[in-house]
């Protein structure tokens, strides 16, 4: 069965030394510049999510080796550090924004005893976008969906996906579960609101098998040297779990 590897990312920046938490929140530049060369002298072909979806439909060729690039939560240390290296391999890429705290900051994260980072503003998210990116939504919160009530979870699809589709002037496509939080009710809002893919944290490959809207990632933490990426993407192509999906 064809396997699409799609990979989550998060800040990429210069963070030296150990990462006493949340390591995958984190990616060093020089690390993930070795990634992004890895990625073609192991003839990885990077897609966009559009055609991954459109592959796993089976309404598209895939190349022999699928992979798309995700980055959540749109910070913008995307843009400085992570867009010009994607660039210079061609590689499409989708990052997720959060509609509320657009040119603001991670603010989720003081919580957990982290230092929230700046986001990108709606000028920086159109440059992305016009850079060839392809921006989804990460709601409008960052709340975990499963903990929500349906009124709540409805809003956060549908009013996050506006309030984007207005700062970019196109539509909003693909969706992310923040903390990867997610539950029947999750999905069927994501499948009301007209998005097409929507990601989790679900550790293996994405086959044909799989719902759109509850596609599996592996995620890439600050430890991960190339080769430790590249077991990744070799192995752990199974869920431990069933995954959600919709009848």
């Amino acid at each position: 069965m064809k396997q699409v590897q799609i990979l989550m990312y998060h800040r990429v920046g210069n963070f030296p030394g150990r990462v006493k938490a949340h390591g995958a929140l984190y990616c060093h530049l020089p690390r993930f510049r070795a990634q992004m060369k890895m990625f073609k002298v192991l003839g990885y072909g990077v897609i966009s999510l559009d055609e991954a979806a459109a592959g796993l439909r089976g309404d598209a060729p895939l190349p022999p080796r699928p992979l798309v690039l995700t980055f959540d939560d749109a910070y913008v240390d995307f843009l400085e550090n992570a867009a010009p290296v994607l660039k210079a391999h061609g590689y499409p890429a989708t990052v997720y924004a959060v509609s509320s705290l657009v040119g603001k900051t991670s603010a989720w994260v003081a919580p957990e005893g982290l230092e929230p980072a700046p986001l990108m503003n709606a000028s920086q998210l159109r440059e992305v976008q016009d850079l060839g990116f392809t921006i989804g939504s990460h709601t409008v919160t960052h709340p975990r969906l499963a903990d929500a009530d349906d009124a709540r979870i409805h809003a956060e699809m549908r009013d996050s996906k506006r309030a984007l589709e207005d700062i970019l002037g196109q539509r909003v496509e693909h969706f992310c579960y923040p903390y990867g939080s997610h539950d029947l009710r999750a999905v069927e809002a994501a499948a009301a609101a007209g998005y097409v893919t929507g990601t989790t944290c679900v550790r293996a490959a994405a086959t044909p098998a799989d719902d759109l809207l509850t596609l599996p990632r592996k995620a890439v933490s600050r430890g991960d040297d190339v080769f430790g990426v590249a077991w990744k993407l070799l192995t752990k192509n199974l869920p431990k779990h069933a995954q959600i999906r919709r009848t």
